[in-house]
């Protein structure tokens, strides 16, 4: 049977790195994968897990890709190509059941679009709002991909008014929670944004006056 060092140096310095719980949620994803690695890559994994489980999985996810794509000379073989495929599918598995981070939500998204797995990014999206909190999905707001930050913003505009109010006081995400108002006054017709935006300018245009 294969072992975490056929990966290599880096993912075996990676897995040793893992607390024991955090191990345990990939190793009760493998078990759980089919004899095929899932070709869209969002197998279940109902399970329980930590902010550090959450970092220290990204960072296996980030080890594997890593050792996916490094050159010819250090190819893997038909059976480690197979074996890796169970560990990211179990990895992302994990993940997609339970990431709360701009960070992580922001790399599961980049995969599923660099592959072309538009189901995978759906599913993705479409969980932003429960799973993401507000000053997160600002920050996703910010990511370097315009893809993800447009799914970000899309996200925001579905956000309730009264949530993206807390954050114009904040003064990191003060533009981004404004953006959103706006497109909920133009686009999705909010009287209750509007409002709020009419009050913004409103207040604009007097201090500008004085």
């Amino acid at each position: 049977m294969m072992t975490i060092e056929d990966f290599g140096a880096r993912v075996t310095s990676v897995w040793e790195g893992l607390r024991p719980a955090t191990r345990d949620l990939v190793e009760r994803a493998l078990r759980a994968m089919p004899a095929s690695p899932p070709t869209n890559q969002t197998a279940r994994a109902v399970t329980v897990y930590d902010a550090r489980s959450e970092w220290e999985l990204s960072l296996l996810l980030a080890a594997l890709d890593e050792r996916a794509t490094e050159t010819a000379a250090h190819r893997l073989s038909d059976e480690q190509t197979h074996e890796l495929g169970h560990m990211v599918a179990a990895c992302v598995a994990v993940l997609q059941s339970g990431a709360r981070s701009a960070e992580v939500f922001g790399q599961l998204l980049e995969r599923a679009l660099r592959a072309r797995n538009y189901a995978g990014v759906d599913v993705l999206a479409d969980s932003l709002n429960a799973r993401v909190a507000p000053t997160e999905l600002c920050e996703l707001a910010r990511h370097a991909n315009p893809a993800v930050r447009a799914l970000a913003h899309e996200a925001l505009m579905q956000t309730p008014t009264a949530t993206l109010v807390t954050l114009l006081g904040d003064p990191v995400d003060a533009d981004i929670a404004r953006d959103a108002l706006e497109h909920q006054a133009d686009e999705y017709g909010s009287e209750e944004a509007r409002w709020i935006v009419n009050a913004l300018e409103h207040a604009e245009s007097c201090d500008d006056d004085m």
